[in-house]
């Protein structure tokens, strides 16, 4: 799920194009990191530009000359090498340079991380983790950082995710690196109380990237699975190390990889979006149900209850049920109910109404949809309207039906729900 390492791509014998484009999607975050130990948060943009040049370099001269057997550790030393002679250039060299020789081993992949017995994270790419995830910015500042310096998404990759223009999102990413130098936002973590909040700021922002990537807010694909997958490799990073072992990180790689064992059956060959009942379970990751079920074995250490907690042991009841039938509902909506004690959100509160009327029928479900609290902030949400179209119809009420898949339809932003919702008002004879 996180990737081979780029050694292996070479030994597959991947072109220089495909091994550099492997590095920059699966490395960008250590590389990012160790420059910006040297350089300082305040000077992100000069990071940017220091790897990028390396990468460039790395696809010229390995075109030429052939990949090294450390592709890793050359573009780790070629960006060292130009962060020196920028640092030179901009007569700041005296001090830096001598800090950035005596790093260079250390930045190596196969070094390990001094003061490591330390409380603090010592890893490079945690520490630009929380860099990326720190209080100071505003939230969805936080999630488009991550995913251009952590993640190494491009400008274009992150406007059509968010559904923007590139030049907002540049704009943004410039205003945010503004805030970090302003704010004095340094590479030193916090720790104790203070890294408990700040952690909780970090899964927060993993959870909106996961998220994302696994339902869109509009456009023509309904799963951008690389948005998944980069928000799986960091949260893998995050709980591999003693900052980040805590019940509630373990909580939420197990509700993401739970999560993403369903991908390979969510949408049919053309797209079209297929629900819980109607995919193959048989093409479910049994691997990833796997690893996800060992995270939230982990995550039970203690007394922590969390969100993350609630939701990923829904996912667990969903990915072990063999079918529908025997899936327990009676134990998912107990969770629901516990989950809404923590966050009474009308979201949370509508997907319960779904285990209501999968454990005592439609009718139940409709009156659970109608007893939401603040239900009028759910009128602008296609899947409200889908789901009492639904209710209805299992009811045997075609003209209620399609009167709520019509506006659901009118409301879904998402190409391939918009061609399931149409097929679900076609059902209905009221087209």
């Amino acid at each position: 799920m996180t990737g081979a390492p780029e050694e292996n791509v070479a030994s597959r014998g991947g072109s220089p194009s495909e091994i550099v484009e492997h590095f920059f999607r699966h490395e960008t975050g250590r590389l990012h990191g160790a420059l910006t130990r040297l350089l300082g948060p305040g000077d992100l943009a000069l990071v940017e530009d220091v790897a990028q040049g390396a990468l460039v370099q790395a696809l010229r001269v390995w075109s030429i000359g052939g990949v090294p057997t450390n592709p890793s550790a050359w573009i780790t030393r070629v960006a060292i090498n130009l962060a020196r002679d920028a640092v030179r250039h901009r007569r700041k060299a005296q001090g830096k340079e001598d800090g950035i020789v005596t790093h260079i081993e250390q930045l190596q992949p196969s070094a390990t991380i001094p003061g490591e017995s330390a409380p603090e994270i010592r890893e490079d790419t945690l520490r630009l983790m929380f860099v990326c995830c720190h209080p100071a910015l505003a939230q969805d500042a936080q999630v488009i950082l991550a995913l251009k310096v952590l993640g190494g998404f491009s400008t274009g990759e992150i406007a059509r995710a968010y559904f923007s223009s590139e030049a907002a999102i540049e704009k943004q990413l410039t205003r945010t690196k503004e805030r970090i130098r302003e704010a004095g936002i340094g590479f030193e973590l916090p720790e104790g109380a203070d890294l408990a909040e700040r952690l909780d700021g970090v899964l927060a922002a993993l959870y909106l990237v996961f998220n994302e990537g696994y339902t869109a807010s509009a456009g023509e694909r309904l799963l951008r699975e690389e948005l998944c997958l980069e928000a799986v490799r960091l949260t893998s990073i995050l709980v591999a190390h003693r900052a980040g072992d805590v019940p509630r990180a373990h909580a939420l790689l197990a509700l993401m990889l739970l999560t993403a064992a369903r991908f390979p059956a969510r949408v049919d060959g053309q797209g079209d979006l297929l629900r819980l009942d109607d995919q193959d379970r048989s093409k479910w990751d049994s691997a990833l149900i796997a690893r996800g079920l060992h995270h939230l074995t982990r995550a039970a250490r203690g007394t922590e209850l969390s969100e993350y907690h609630l939701q990923a042991g829904i996912a667990a009841c969903h990915a072990t049920a063999a079918d529908r039938a025997s899936t327990d509902w009676a134990r998912i909506l107990q969770l629901y109910d516990d989950l809404l004690r923590l966050n009474p959100s009308p979201v949370i509160a509508l997907n319960r109404a779904v285990a209501v009327a999968s454990r005592h029928g439609p009718r139940a479900g409709l009156d659970a949809v109608a007893a939401i609290p603040r239900r009028e902030r759910l009128e602008a949400h296609h899947l409200y309207h889908a789901v009492q179209g639904e209710l209805y119809w299992r009811l045997g009420d075609a003209p209620a039906s399609a009167a709520c898949f019509r506006r659901a339809l009118e409301l879904a932003q998402v190409g391939p729900e918009q061609a399931h919702l149409a097929r679900l008002l076609d059902r209905t004879g009221a087209a």
